[in-house]
């Protein structure tokens, strides 16, 4: 049987016309106007894309960086060997290692939210596929975690940057911070997310890209979001 929606959800349901597509401006305004829970809980926008998942050409992927960052302590973990292990460190990361990481990953380690790797590492690192692909976790230069800059990506990591991925429905869900962020970061979150996900537009996608998007925190109604300003054709 169906879980009944909370009272909370209830009475912001009837704040939420189901009937419009916002503005960024007006959904994020309406968001934070909308009753609020005990949790600072995360905001996401969900995006239905028109490509087909099934095709490995239409895959959509990448990274954004949350100009005022993503409200969440992302714990990063960094497979790497000398300088680039020490730069890593400097850097911040919580956990450098290489022989015995990958040994303790391997048996079940899960304490980060994201993996990071210099290429001489990937040939050791790719074993754990089992473990990282699951997650999403996996090092990927397309997501510049796999860089011998390891100290950049430490940074750029812990000060916000997000993933995305297209999944097996054909949708995409992004972090753009948390409930308590003002309104102006919210927005400048979101824009910048919205234009990542344009601008990772598969050349072999046709028609629509962004056939519709939702914003939403993580016990809210989803308020639908116009993207038509961000999309150029």
């Amino acid at each position: 049987m169906a879980r009944k929606p909370s009272k909370r959800y209830q009475n912001a349901s009837k704040l939420v016309d189901v009937t419009k597509t916002y503005s960024l401006t007006e959904a994020v305004k309406l968001l934070k106007e909308l009753p609020k829970g005990k949790s600072d809980e995360s905001v996401d926008l969900a995006f239905r894309l028109g490509v087909d998942p099934k095709q490995s050409d239409q895959m959509v992927r990448g990274t954004v960086a949350l100009p005022h960052g993503s409200g969440k302590n992302v714990r990063v973990l960094v497979f790497a060997k000398g300088a680039a292990a020490d730069a890593a460190k400097a850097a911040g990361a919580d956990i450098v290692g290489f022989e015995d990481l990958i040994k303790q990953v391997a048996e079940g380690f899960q304490a980060f939210d994201v993996a990071v790797a210099t290429p001489d590492a990937m040939g050791e690192v790719r074993k754990l596929g089992k473990v990282l692909g699951p997650r999403g976790l996996m090092p990927n230069p397309r997501t510049g975690t796999v860089t011998q800059d390891t100290a950049k990506a430490v940074k750029e990591c812990k000060a916000g940057r997000v993933e995305f991925k297209l999944d097996k429905s054909g949708n995409v869900h992004v972090l753009v911070g948390k409930a308590s962020f003002s309104p102006e970061f919210l927005e400048a979150n979101g824009k910048a997310v919205i234009e990542a996900i344009v601008k990772a537009r598969p050349s072999t996608a046709k028609g629509r890209f962004v056939e519709n998007a939702t914003l939403a925190s993580t016990y809210s109604p989803g308020i639908k979001v116009d993207v038509t300003p961000f999309v150029r054709n």
